[in-house]
């Protein structure tokens, strides 16, 4: 009954979704999916595997309009099934509310869409099988503690364009499933993205334009008080148009109906806060301006900017702000991401820079920001990583990686860094490093040895140096090696104890044999290896090192990774 044709990713995250319905422990999905793109298509599918089954289904969303605009959707599409819907929102009367409560309590209710209602403590649901949460970045910490008591033994699946850090950093560490809808609907067009200083002749051409070809404008202006004197203003620079007003301190009455014209065309231009930037679909609406578009949140910029481009017009988005302001650091950052993410489907990578730009906060808690900027990113990821890592291995048995088990500690001391005069910006740098640390394979090591070639030139042997250092931690990966020290003129190896049980000793000593007395070994308590480096530099201990390492693989009973590693 769906009136378009599906994605191929919209398909594909069906199917994912019905899987984990399907699974024996709760479903805990993020849907990440550009605004436009289809996520509540996705959700309607959920809700009626769900209802068909006997289960409630509740759908919290951010703002009345969109709680509206989702159960007309929702009614539109379950006519000729005998489910009953309902909405809690200020939209309803004080006793259209409670009769739905009731009926909720009771079971007579299937599908509940509402605000922030649906987390009051008078709302008991009798068998509530799925919760479905609409752009949970518009949820305060107080509001998604709530959400924890609904959570317990449901499925939940939310839904978004641009999660917050914590939610996209919890779902690349595997705390969350994810799901992404990247491929858009046909005959769409990327917003036309314009950050500008404002003023009077940019907002009356805007408008203009967008009224010479029979559309409508959005202008954000994002408080209540001034909203007033701001209308007046458009009205004076562009007589023709006709300007309307909506904001969260109306009536319902009165902002339901000021919507309802604005769709039906009776205004040209809504000046509105930012009670438009989830939920309002109208597709004849292609030219947006925002005001102070410097105060608003990363994905609060990408939200609004999918107010617009909802059909096969090319549209405009201008975020404006003041002449000669001065802007902060992060704002700079905000707008810059802004103007640079304007493709289609760039919601994800807006919520990446997101996730750069803020951190990734405390997993547990309330805390936006956490300890995270006292250790570091990817400190704080690989601990992370490590920790569910181990509760997988303790609570579900699973089996541990065999690269996860043996971790090297080098101390070899040798110059292994990137000089200021090979690389002089700082920003590189860290993209080095970055992959410098997350190799896993000697064609990956080969791969980033080419890519510095390429980009910088010649490396300097402080960078050759740093290139073996992410070679010997791969052997010691493989091998089981637990330290790699230099001690005077020694490099000592020592292996985990369990490594050792793999190893055929005699074939180690006839290894050792090929390297006369440069190589000597100690069988205590655990196994260590001394290479004798007396007399080399640092290039020659790397070079005598990797040669060592590289003739070591049969030694091991079990097949290693390398196979041509001496080679």
């Amino acid at each position: 009954m769906f009136p378009y044709e599906e994605t191929r990713d919209q398909l594909r995250a069906i199917e994912e979704i019905k899987k984990d319905m399907e699974k024996t422990r709760p479903m805990d999905r993020l849907l990440c999916g550009d605004v436009g793109y289809g996520k509540t298509e996705v959700a309607i599918r959920a809700a009626f595997k769900a209802a068909i089954e006997g289960k409630q289904v509740a759908i919290l969303v951010p703002t009345t309009i969109l709680a509206q605009q989702h159960y007309e959707t929702f009614r539109e599409r379950f006519a000729d099934y005998p489910f009953n819907i309902q909405v809690l929102s200020r939209f309803r009367s004080r006793k259209e509310q409670n009769e739905t409560i009731k009926g909720v309590r009771a079971g007579t209710v299937d599908i509940v869409i509402g605000t922030h209602r649906l987390l009051s403590q008078d709302l008991v649901f009798k068998d509530l099988g799925l919760l479905i949460v609409d752009e949970e970045q518009r949820f305060g910490v107080t509001h998604k503690e709530k959400l924890k008591k609904l959570k317990v033994n449901v499925d939940v699946l939310t839904l978004t364009a641009t999660p917050i850090p914590r939610t996209l950093h919890m779902s690349m560490l595997g705390v969350r499933d994810l799901s992404v809808i990247e491929t858009p609907p046909e005959n769409r067009f990327p917003v036309q993205t314009y950050v500008v200083e404002h003023s009077q002749a940019l907002v009356r051409e805007a408008i203009e334009r967008e009224l010479a070809r029979g559309g409508q404008v959005y202008y954000l202006y994002n408080r209540v008080q001034g909203i007033q004197e701001m209308a007046a203003q458009i009205s004076a620079l562009v007589p023709e148009a006709r300007v309307g007003i909506g904001h969260g301190q109306m009536s319902e009455q009165e902002l339901e109906k000021t919507i309802l014209d604005f769709l039906d065309g009776e205004y040209d231009v809504l000046v509105s806060t930012s009670i438009i930037e989830t939920g309002v679909d109208i597709p004849n609406v292609n030219t947006l301006i925002v005001h102070d578009a410097d105060k608003m949140g990363l994905s609060q910029l990408y939200q609004l900017r999918g107010r617009v481009g909802r059909s096969n017009r090319i549209a405009y988005a201008y975020f404006t702000y003041q002449r000669d302001k001065s802007l902060t650091e992060v704002a700079e950052k905000r707008l810059q991401s802004i103007k640079e993410f304007t493709e289609l489907g760039s919601g994800f990578k807006i919520a990446m820079r997101d996730l750069s730009i803020r951190g990734a906060g405390n997993l547990l808690g309330a805390e936006q920001h956490g300890f995270i900027a006292s250790v570091g990113f990817d400190l704080y990821s690989q601990m992370l990583a490590e920790e569910i890592q181990k509760r997988k291995v303790t609570m579900l048995g699973e089996e541990e990686p065999e690269d996860k088990k043996w971790n090297t500690t080098l101390d070899l001391a040798i110059d292994a860094y990137l000089p200021p005069e090979y690389i002089y910006d700082s920003v590189q740098k860290i993209e080095i490093y970055k992959k410098t640390a997350a190799v896993t394979t000697f064609e990956e090591v080969s791969e980033l040895a080419d890519e510095l070639l390429d980009r910088f030139g010649e490396p300097p042997a402080a960078v050759s140096n740093l290139l073996a250092a992410a070679r010997l931690k791969i052997y010691g990966r493989t091998y089981g090696i637990e330290s790699m020290n230099r001690r005077g003129d020694d490099v000592i190896l020592k292996f985990y104890p369990q490594k050792v049980k793999d190893m055929a000793l005699s074939k180690l000593a006839e290894v050792g044999n090929q390297y006369g007395r440069r190589v000597q070994f100690t069988q205590g308590p655990d196994l260590e290896i001394h290479i004798k480096a007396k007399g080399m530099d640092d290039k020659e201990m790397l070079e005598l090192l990797e040669k060592f390492l590289g003739s070591l693989q049969p030694v091991f009973k079990s097949k290693g990774e390398l196979q041509d590693v001496a080679k």
